[in-house]
């Protein structure tokens, strides 16, 4: 049972027919109703919509019910950028050329054109078009040509933001700034927020335990979601619910204990570096199955260098041998994938670039090459520490692309695990 405060609704309308197609994943929506959640507004729909104006105009005007509706993508300077057009008639304002946007614009695409060594005139075009905006819009920047921009047409109100997820990310935080955001969000009441982070159980299992312990109550909303091969739970609670919130924390604690890893939301691989680094350690990592998906996971982390010293890809036997110094008689007789290879890997990789940790994954990530005794799916890890080393296994029957990524989560997991000495933690 949830309690449902009255919150402003606001709604998503995420646009572009390469969304709609396939052809590329939205990244916008996601991030947009976090954000919405966390100020305390209630995401009402997140709507992708390709660039055709009929399905836009729907979608837009369902949109427009909501108390705030975002909206993403179509504001380029050619002729299927039609955002602003069909925001315009939806909220029934006449267009107009913002002269002093003109200008900004201007400015960046003489640039540009100065850089590609094409007249102006080539640009002029689209630099109008993307000056001309709704009557009564209020610019909120501009992302390389592309203006955000807030509009209030009665009822609602209407962010329209840039479809490249940096530009949308760049311009929010003047949308948020913006007197009629501001104005919705006067009458949001943000909810408190819990974050238990599971690795090693399964859904189930945590599912279970949430159960047992009493599950959700009045005021208090708790989900459960698998996200990369670890089981987060979620509570958004209401000021009255947050003494059975800390009671809920604490039961999962005592009954899930030995799977929890982190009550807030950084990703392992921050959690690693910031282990690594507070314990004054280095790391390097030795990847075969996993081409490097370790390496990249940690060098996504602003600051990485201070612990990361650096990785070898190591595909072949021949790689393993001469720049891992695994012994050729040990890779015959055991193979590339077994729990001696890697060992042997991770020892040698933390020797070549001299680091405090090694790490390293070997597996059969297919969907050939498989066989009986070492079928697809079957990944060995390894990291080596001061303190001495730890192997662990899985065999995971999926398609190549989440074998690999599981390879590369546990490996983290096994930096972590050792690395705060929580030696005996399940895989």
């Amino acid at each position: 049972m949830t309690s449902r405060v009255a919150r402003p609704r606001a709604a998503i309308v995420v646009t572009g027919s390469e969304l709609v197609r396939g052809d590329r994943s939205d990244l916008n929506g996601p991030f947009l109703a976090r954000e919405i959640v966390s100020l305390g507004l209630e995401p009402a729909r997140i709507t992708i919509v390709g660039d055709s104006p009929d399905e836009l105009a729907d979608a837009l005007a369902e949109g427009l019910r909501a108390d705030l509706c975002v909206v993403s993508g179509g504001l380029g300077p050619t002729h299927d950028d039609r955002t602003v057009e069909m925001v315009a008639r939806a909220a029934g304002a006449s267009l107009h050329v913002d002269t002093q946007l003109e200008s900004r614009i201007e400015t960046v695409s003489r640039m540009v054109a100065e850089r590609l060594k094409r007249p102006y005139a080539d640009f002029a075009p689209g630099v109008r078009k993307q000056a001309t905006l709704p009557e009564g819009a209020t610019v909120i920047g501009l992302a390389g040509t592309a203006p955000g921009f807030v509009l209030e047409p009665g009822g609602a109100v209407v962010v329209v933001l840039p479809g490249p997820p940096g530009e949308l990310q760049r311009l929010w935080p003047g949308a948020l700034a913006s007197r009629p955001v501001q104005g919705v969000l006067a009458a949001a009441r943000p909810p408190g927020r819990r974050t238990l982070r599971f690795y090693g159980a399964s859904e189930s299992t945590i599912a279970q335990a949430l159960h047992e312990a009493g599950g959700e109550t009045e005021g208090m909303d708790v989900t459960i979601c698998a996200r990369d091969f670890e089981i987060h739970v979620d509570l958004l609670v209401e000021p009255e619910a947050e003494a059975r919130a800390d009671e809920l924390s604490a039961e999962l604690r005592e009954r899930v204990g030995r799977y929890l890893f982190s009550e807030h939301e950084a990703p392992v691989e921050s959690i690693v570096l910031d282990l690594c680094r507070a314990h004054g350690m280095t790391l390097a990592a030795a990847e075969s199955c996993t081409g490097g998906m370790v390496s990249e996971r940690l060098t996504r982390v602003p600051s990485a260098s201070d612990v990361f010293l650096g990785g070898i890809v190591a595909y072949a036997n021949s790689v393993k041998e001469q720049e891992l110094g695994v012994p050729r008689a040990l890779l015959e007789r055991h193979g590339a994938v077994s729990p001696e290879t890697a060992e042997a890997m991770a020892r040698g990789v933390r020797g070549r670039f001299e680091a405090d940790v090694g790490v390293s994954v070997t597996g059969v990530a297919g969907p050939t090459d498989g066989s009986a005794d070492k079928p697809v799916g079957l990944v060995y890890v390894h990291a080596e520490t001061p303190a001495g080393g730890k192997g662990a296994d899985f065999s995971y029957p999926a398609d190549r692309d989440s074998i690999r990524r599981r390879a590369a989560v546990a490996a983290l997991h096994l930096v972590r695990r050792l690395v705060s000495q929580n030696r005996h933690e399940p895989v």
